[in-house]
């Protein structure tokens, strides 16, 4: 989620506004920050159909079931940019851009905000024909609101959303300013997955996988399965929810079947979802015994994997390896995927040997007004709580225990 900064008290007066002709360039509707509930689905959903850069987790179905059922994630606002259409025509506005947003005070007094397992990607959505009149609009709409500031995390820094930012920042002698940058996993779907895989693991990983799968065979014929419809993800996901409160998740108790809310709030999404083709939950089974299953979210070009869930009982065949060695073939095949982002934490022993390409991502803070020394503090403050909440993370003893998949 993005946090709107209200970084320093307005008793003391806000800076100039940047730019003179700061009022003649403002919409006019609507100003206010309505709930996320409000936001109409189909305004929203055909922004995120002509999104510039695509987003999962900021599809209407997603993002409104995290905002209505997910623990220390509801009650969010909405940051919006609308169209203005010309005085003699009937048009009503277009809604083109958004964001989900919550106070910067909101956000930092709830622990749960920097252990948040879901939208690991806040990139907004922009229209792709308008974006920098988009990202300038709701950057008025962020100062309208009364914010210093706007905290985007998460966000894809090679992207032309991030970039249609820093141009609309630009136009007022603004610059955003980076708070923490890391790269993770992604696959180059275009690729021929055989190829890529040898490229990827190499003759000897590729012929020990097969052994292992020769392995798991033993305990009934290996099948691999593609939840589509409603239905069928549906009954996919209470396989997939199972499987993973029966791992190391659900040992840590950050299980998604563990919280009701959490638990709901994918109960929910997921057939929702799947009712535009927007969700698929692939598993790896063993005769009729299921191994492994993952939720897929999709939006556009692009593929995210979202969780995995594992049986540990079966360990040391690497269920979590070969359903990964699956789902990147189907990818691959599947002509509407160019990417897939892992959506996984740096590092991550499993997926980054498998998927090679890596995107950029990290937590920005956009200044709204020149000379705002509060700006300034917020992003030492922000750097310093990144710093010792990454330090933290890799101490976890749980998270070094972490078995393989």
């Amino acid at each position: 989620m993005v946090e709107l900064g209200d970084i320093a008290s307005r008793r003391h007066g806000a800076p100039d506004r940047a730019g003179a002709a700061e009022a003649g360039r403002r919409a006019s509707f609507p100003r206010e920050l309505m709930p996320l509930a409000s936001v109409p689905c189909v305004d929203w959903n055909c922004l995120a159909a002509r999104a510039v850069e695509p987003n999962g987790y900021y599809l209407a179905d997603w993002e409104r079931a995290v905002d209505a059922f997910a623990p220390g994630r509801t009650g969010a606002s909405a940051l919006t940019a609308w169209s203005a259409p010309a005085a003699d025509t009937d048009r009503t506005p277009a809604l083109n851009g958004l964001v989900p947003v919550v106070s910067f005070r909101q956000a930092y007094g709830l622990p749960l905000v920097s252990a948040d397992p879901y939208g690991t990607l806040g990139t907004p959505l922009l229209d792709r024909h308008s974006p920098s009149d988009a990202a300038i609009s709701l950057l008025n709409h962020a100062r309208d609101a009364g914010a210093r500031a706007l905290f985007l995390r998460d966000i894809a820094l090679d992207g032309r959303a991030l970039a249609a930012f820093v141009m609309a920042l630009a136009r007022d002698d603004l610059r955003p300013r980076l708070v923490s940058a890391h790269a993770r996993a992604c696959l180059d779907a275009t690729r021929d997955a055989d190829t890529l895989l040898q490229d990827a693991l190499g003759a000897r990983k590729l012929k020990e996988l097969r052994r292992q799968r020769r392995r798991l065979a033993d305990h009934g014929p290996v099948g691999f399965d593609v939840a589509r419809t409603p239905a069928e993800v549906s009954r996919a996901l209470e396989t997939f929810l199972t499987l993973e409160a029966s791992g190391w998740k659900g040992k840590r108790g950050t299980a998604l079947l563990q919280r009701a809310g959490d638990s709901r709030f994918v109960r929910t999404a997921a057939p929702m979802l799947a009712k535009t083709g927007a969700c698929e939950i692939v598993s790896l089974r063993a005769g009729a015994t299921p191994v492994a299953a993952a939720i897929v979210v999709r939006h556009q070009n692009r593929a995210f994997y979202f969780k995995i869930g594992i049986d540990e009982a079966f360990a040391k065949f690497s269920p979590g390896v070969q359903l990964t060695l699956d789902l990147t073939r189907h990818l691959c095949a599947d002509p509407f995927i160019a990417t897939a982002d892992s959506t996984a934490d740096a590092g991550h022993t499993m997926i980054e040997p498998i998927w090679r390409g890596r995107l950029r991502i990290g937590d920005v803070l956009l200044p709204l007004y020149r000379h705002d020394p509060a700006v300034a503090i917020a992003h030492a403050a922000l750097a310093a709580r990144t710093r010792l909440r990454d330090t933290a993370r890799r101490l976890r003893p749980d998270r070094r225990r972490k078995p393989p998949l």
